[in-house]
């Protein structure tokens, strides 16, 4: 009787222990801020309207560091969903974690881009108002065009910006992690960097079709970041997780330079947060100077 209860109370304990794993992902010191490291300016923009999703409106900010130098041009990092990832007490902290970085030297001076999805004023977000599906999800290069043609444009009228795409780096998280994949294998000459949150490589606007695409494809210049977990959305447009694994399966097969972290936890970003900073130095090493890249497209 005491060897089953003693087995019934090691079966609940682990029951207990794996359920408290899921999503319990925790911050590093590189995710909070530092006392000795300077903290960067932040710009907003309010109510941008766009001529390429015509209509919209959205707001966007701008991270300048502090190590930023007006006659030397800044490598760029754009982020989907950029009011959630600059916020400073948010999952990502990603402005705080440019700060440390930057300052330790590893990850390049860049000046980071935070943009919003766009909404349609006149409508109620949750009756159509949000253009973010649109936006994100939909494989078609509009919105890698709405950056060049309308984003980096008017940030170069104060800053400047490498154009090389070595020295450009984009991020998102679920329909804004399959946009940035999108961004950069629709204009790979533009955008060589790729970081995906819980990419939402399901069957929304067609996003469970890259694996195939992808194999059938040459290989594009472009390094990409893979974060997910087991317990990630299961539904009607497709199993996120299994989707992301595929995507992991196609890179590998077409032998890019990507890199993967797979964890427990479910759509959140509690765990691509947490591992951050290691993903930006991952997605950043050995960038190239601006000379140097610019030698390498020649060739």
């Amino acid at each position: 009787m005491k060897k089953r209860l003693f087995a019934s109370l090691a079966v609940v304990a682990l029951v207990l222990t794996v359920a408290q794993a899921k999503d319990d992902y925790q911050l590093g010191p590189d995710s909070l801020e530092q006392k000795d490291v300077p903290k960067g300016e932040i710009l907003d923009y309010k109510n941008w309207e766009s001529k390429v999703f015509p209509g919209t409106v959205r707001d966007w900010w701008v991270y300048v560091p502090k190590q930023y130098d007006d006659k030397v041009p800044a490598c760029v990092m754009v982020f989907q969903d950029g009011g959630s990832y600059k916020n400073p007490k948010g999952q990502y902290r990603a402005t705080t974690v440019m700060d440390n970085l930057i300052h330790k030297k590893e990850i390049p001076v860049m000046i980071g881009i935070f943009i919003n999805p766009g909404t349609f004023p006149n409508k109620d977000k949750k009756k159509g108002g949000s253009n973010r599906s649109f936006e994100y999800d939909t494989l078609s290069p509009q919105y890698a065009e709405f950056l060049e043609k309308e984003i980096l444009p008017e940030v170069s009228k104060k800053y400047k910006l490498r154009q090389d795409a070595a020295a450009r780096g984009i991020c998102g998280a679920s329909s804004g992690g399959i946009c940035a994949f999108t961004v950069a294998w629709e204009k790979p000459e533009m955008f060589s960097k790729v970081l995906s949150h819980i990419g939402s490589f399901a069957n929304i606007r067609g996003g469970d079709r890259y694996p195939g695409i992808i194999r059938k494809t040459p290989t594009k210049k472009i390094r990409v970041f893979l974060q997910d977990g087991s317990n990630d959305i299961n539904n009607q447009f497709g199993n996120w997780y299994l989707g992301n694994l595929q995507m992991e399966s196609a890179l590998k097969y077409k032998k890019y330079d990507y890199k993967t972290a797979w964890g427990d936890g479910g759509h959140t970003g509690k765990h691509g947060g947490s591992i951050l900073p290691e993903s930006m130095r991952w997605l950043w090493r050995e960038t190239p100077a601006a000379s140097e890249a610019r030698s390498e497209e020649k060739k």
